[in-house]
């Protein structure tokens, strides 16, 4: 006999035979494990990701192509109902940027523009700059910022700490009267590469031109003015923000054989920003989950539950397509046994973190427990620890409504070191950790829609 029919076959007799078994589910992963590594499919898809489409940034022809380009690969695959539900989503353009410190010493400064930024007036602007490195610090200096360029020179102390001077900067800079506003950028390293990102603007003050600049330039800076140099700088941005654009989530499914009604999604985030090639952030999430789903079926694995995969649009800077998604489905939200995410880099899965909402600490603990119980053993070759955390970005409009959240945790080592930069580019993926990563959401997933654990 063929050895894949044979394979096949095998695997069918068991799972039909006994397929919540702790022996069933054993044979099933390791069999996962093997197809998973003999095909590489996860890191073939994200090298055409990567080379063929490249960087997918909301509105822009990129995520279309990598719209139509997802949908082909599930049909490939033979999931079915596969379909692209639209969204609008925010269409901003960088367009040209350069920013040039006059005084004390010409230098030409590497800057990547904040998501959602306006752009200076035509020509740009030159003003003096003002390093600060807090809010407090900012607001003591008070209204002396007036006409002036803010630039917050934050040390790196973990992404959630330090990102709201990203978010917030211009805003509050804007509240002092300062023209424009710089960050350092958000990460740990930047080797004179800037790392862009989502900002936000205070509709109670002018929104003035944001943009990030390396660590380098940032603590450059710093260091002038502690030696009493005047600082001046031209900053020139045509960043603009053009009517919404059609975009869309990419959905398909391995329906339940038992309960098809009851649902366990799988997903990353198709977009990115609009440099790199969002290889990291996310291609890595968005083909995990696509290799999952499609290595189940590969293996005639009949899941018990249905198995739905959701690449979203917009989760960068807007999170319109987690948002619609709530509101098409909400419905649905009961049937929908868990929400699981996967967005945050490629290197080795270490743990799924339960996002409950609502439930108090009795039963986010039972929760836990009984996770544990339904997958906690045939995880254990993969090496991964189960706590009480977050998601992600996508499904948190829906977590946020009571729908059980999980997020896929990497290790994340050096994730933040190109996060949102042009050297987010596909050479920096281990092809060993990618196949690893899909085997794990795979087993993950089948055992999960085996069993019959409910979080809510």
């Amino acid at each position: 006999m063929n050895p894949t029919r044979c394979l096949l076959a095998c695997l069918a007799a068991a799972t039909l035979g006994a397929q919540s078994s702790p022996e069933a589910l054993r044979t099933a992963s390791d069999h996962l494990r093997a197809e998973a590594f003999r095909t590489h499919g996860a890191y073939g898809d994200l090298a055409w990701l990567c080379d063929r489409i490249g960087h997918r940034l909301s509105g822009s022809p990129q995520l279309d192509q990598a719209i139509t380009w997802a949908q082909a690969r599930l049909k490939a695959a033979g999931l079915v109902n596969v379909h692209a539900e639209p969204v609008m989503v925010p269409h901003w353009v960088r367009g040209h940027e350069s920013a040039e410190l006059l005084l004390p010493a010409p230098h030409r400064l590497n800057l990547l523009g904040l998501g959602g930024s306006v752009g200076t007036p035509p020509g740009g602007l030159t003003a003096d700059v003002v390093v600060v490195g807090s809010f407090d610090e900012l607001e003591k200096l008070g209204e002396s910022v007036k006409g002036k360029i803010v630039l917050f020179d934050v040390p790196f102390k973990g992404y959630g700490h330090t990102v709201v001077y990203r978010h917030d900067g211009a805003a509050r800079a804007a509240k002092c009267g300062a023209v424009a506003a710089l960050v350092r950028s958000v990460g740990p390293v930047s080797l004179d590469t800037p790392h862009t990102g989502a900002m936000d603007y205070d509709p109670a003050f002018p929104k003035i031109p944001t943009a990030a600049i390396t660590i380098e330039a940032s603590t450059q800076m710093r260091r002038m003015q502690q030696r009493g140099e005047r600082i001046r700088m031209k900053l020139e941005m045509g960043a603009r923000t053009l009517p919404d654009a059609p975009s869309a989530n990419v959905v398909a499914e391995i329906r339940g054989t038992e309960k098809p009604g009851e649902v366990i999604i799988l997903s990353g985030h198709l977009d990115s920003w609009d440099v790199g090639q969002g290889a990291q952030d996310d291609g890595a999430g968005t083909v995990i989950a696509m290799e999952a789903v499609r290595l189940i079926q590969s293996l005639g694995l009949k899941p018990r539950r249905t198995l739905r995969v959701v690449l979203w649009t917009n989760e960068e800077n807007g999170l319109r397509g987690g948002k619609a998604y709530r509101d098409a489905h909400r419905a649905e939200f009961k049937d929908i046994v868990a929400a699981v995410e996967t967005d945050s880099g490629s290197e080795r899965v270490k743990g799924f973190s339960l996002d409950l909402r609502g439930a108090d600490a009795e039963a986010k603990a039972s929760a836990l427990a009984a996770l544990k119980s339904a997958v906690g053993t045939v995880m254990e070759p993969f090496g991964v620890t189960f706590r009480l955390g977050g998601s992600g970005a996508d499904v948190s409009p829906m977590v946020g409504e009571g729908v059980p959240g999980i997020g896929m945790e990497h290790a994340a080592t050096h994730y933040f070191d190109i996060h949102h930069t042009h050297a987010d580019t596909f050479d920096k993926v281990e092809k060993e950790d990618l196949a690893h990563n899909a085997a794990a959401l795979a087993t993950f997933a089948f055992a999960l829609a085996q069993s019959d654990v409910r979080f809510q």
